[in-house]
């Protein structure tokens, strides 16, 4: 049973929303942008007259209580994003890693034999304060895959941390190699 999605989502004043059930499409507007996502048959979107919407599902088998779940939390992350917008801090350590911001091109330094330069999607920017580089964007899901990403670029190894890593993540270190006597 799914209680995630069974959980109403309140609306907030400021935002927008617009639910068209031929086509199973929503549309979130609010100060920060617009958001707009398909979502699957089996589940459908009821706004109330009180700013809330719940989730309903046609058959109350496995899947679709499952599809109930991230539909809801894909709606409540889509109101979240135009009203407040979401941010992922990235950390780049080690000695003659750095990060420049131009535009929507980040170009990286992380210890290879050339510059790497990321194109970032349209709708995130970045900003680089020292050796932290701070995404935000109002779509949670592309945001996330972008920091996944340039985590990819240079992931932290194991012995003395270098590389790119989220701020939140903690890197578990290894010992090295204990020499002979």
């Amino acid at each position: 049973m799914s209680r995630v999605g069974k959980k109403p989502i309140p609306i907030p004043e400021s935002i927008k929303i617009d639910i068209n059930e031929a086509e199973n499409i929503v549309t979130v507007k609010g100060e920060k942008g617009t958001l707009v996502r398909t979502l699957h048959p089996l589940v459908s979107l009821k706004k109330d007259a009180a700013r809330v919407i719940n989730v309903s599902i046609e058959k109350k088998d496995r899947n679709s209580r499952a599809l109930q779940g991230l539909t809801r939390s894909l709606v409540a992350n889509m109101i979240t994003g135009v009203s407040k917008g979401f941010e992922r801090a990235l950390e780049i350590n080690g000695i003659g890693y750095r990060a420049e911001v131009k535009g929507s091109m980040i170009t990286f330094n992380l210890g290879y034999s050339h510059p790497i330069n990321f194109e970032l999607p349209e709708g995130i920017s970045a900003n680089i304060d020292r050796n932290i580089l701070k995404l935000s964007s109002i779509d949670k899901e592309k945001l996330g895959q972008t920091a996944a990403s340039i985590r990819g670029l240079r992931p932290p190894e194991p012995y003395k941390g270098k590389g790119i890593k989220y701020v939140e993540e903690h890197i578990q270190k290894k010992a090295g190699k204990t020499g002979t006597k």
